[in-house]
């Protein structure tokens, strides 16, 4: 196997980019965890709104 790098110091260095390198990996993982959460709140409130409709229709 071919590695691209001669060491893991000039892997983690990226041909002098690593804070670009790097900081794009950090904002994708920013933003999927920012989207599991929204995705888990809205489902909360998805179903306390279904859970609220089905109360109201069982009063009436």
């Amino acid at each position: 196997m071919n590695l691209w790098w001669s060491s893991w110091e000039a892997f983690w260095a990226m041909g002098g980019q690593s804070y670009f390198v790097w900081m794009s990996y950090g904002a994708l993982l920013a933003a999927v965890v920012v989207e599991m959460v929204s995705l888990r709140l809205r489902r909360h409130r998805a179903l306390a709104a279904i859970e609220e409709e089905r109360d109201l229709e069982a009063e009436d």
